[in-house]
């Protein structure tokens, strides 16, 4: 699947490829540990080891089980990266003789509750690229200053479709009942990868739509789009390069309720300032549709699963956005902070295309 960037910039020719040393991933708690209770909290440093690694090396360590040790979320493999997990405070002894080279143990507290999956506020990066001539980082920091003020599309990452990039299409296979697959674990991340391509598929759909409305005059694309001379008057109208439309389905930003939007005017301004955002379907049931113009667009979409569905923030905005250009290596290195569930790689995709 190709998708669409938003930003209209050439591709910018620099190395990037994750290490230990150019991708650094510093995960942001949910809340702050209460420092008592029965869970022992544990600030982890771990380098090119992927999660299931790192607690599989500090269960066997310890003592337990793999599933007794609480963690918040997957972090990549090829990095640097700072995450917490918890344990049971009786395992206390043994963890304070662990020792491994690929894993430091930089702090510990306690708490009331074990960490669960989606336990954190966000994720910070910090990113390395190379060769980055002197002509590239003007362009660089042009896309940067636009990325503040849009923001990026929060577009599913390479990652989330296995190492051959082809799990999603298993999970085509497998609700079309053309595959069979025992283990429900391996069922369910294949259908979830399906459910992501289609929400990347309509996010890059509706990339295009707004650049086609930005490009031509309304009575030339309204037969085309479907829409209303009106409607794409008011679409072109708006300030952000992602055109909302009626019937979109909203979410306040960064967390809040969902809600259909039927301004234009009024919600497409608040969400160029940040305040609310529109939201992607991840196929399925159980979720809130798109209604009237928005739902032409969101229909073909629209499989069943056999899962629940859900809405996903279509857009983010990153935050704490820094960068720093060294001429004397080449070197380009950004400092960023993105909403849990996205995908530094996808803020490095639109920013060099």
């Amino acid at each position: 699947m190709i998708k669409q960037h938003y930003l209209s910039h050439s591709q910018i020719d620099v190395y990037f490829k994750q290490s230990k040393d150019d991708f650094v991933v510093t995960e942001v708690p949910l809340y702050e540990f209460s420092g008592e209770g029965e869970h022992l909290i544990l600030k982890i440093r771990k380098k090119d080891l992927a999660t299931w690694d790192a607690l599989q090396i500090i269960s066997e360590y310890v003592g337990c089980k793999n599933r007794d040790i609480g963690y918040a979320g997957l972090k990549d493999k090829n990095a640097m990266t700072v995450q917490y997990i918890s344990i049971h405070k009786s395992f206390e002894d043994k963890v304070d003789s662990f020792s491994h080279p690929q894993i430091k143990i930089l702090e510990k507290t306690y708490h009331n509750n074990k960490i669960k999956i989606g336990h954190l506020k966000g994720n910070k990066f910090f990113i390395r690229l190379k060769r980055v001539q002197p002509m590239h980082r003007m362009k660089l920091e042009s896309a940067l200053q636009e990325i503040v003020t849009n923001g990026i599309p929060n577009y599913f990452g390479f990652q989330r479709f296995g190492l051959d990039g082809d799990n999603y299409k298993k999970g085509e296979a497998l609700i079309a009942g053309t595959l069979k697959v025992r283990d429900r674990k391996l069922r369910k991340m294949y259908i979830n990868a399906y459910q992501s391509y289609l929400f990347n598929s309509w996010l890059s759909k509706r990339i295009e739509i707004s650049k086609i409305v930005d490009s031509f005059k309304a009575q030339e694309i309204s037969e085309r789009l479907n829409l209303s001379v009106e409607t794409i008057k008011q679409m072109q109208a708006q300030k952000h390069p992602l055109k909302v439309i009626e019937g979109d389905v909203f979410s306040h930003y960064p967390y809040g309720r969902l809600f259909h939007i039927e301004d234009l005017e009024v919600e497409s301004e608040k969400f160029f300032m940040h305040d609310r955002v529109p939201t992607g379907l991840l196929s399925g049931k159980k979720t809130k549709f798109a209604i009237n113009d928005a739902l032409k667009f969101e229909e073909e979409f629209m499989k069943e699963t056999k899962e629940d569905g859900a809405r996903r923030f279509a857009w983010i905005f990153p935050m704490d956005v820094s960068s720093e250009y060294k001429e004397e290596k080449a070197w380009f290195e950004l400092n960023f902070e993105l909403p849990k569930g996205s995908y530094a790689t996808e803020f490095i995709s639109e920013l060099i295309h």
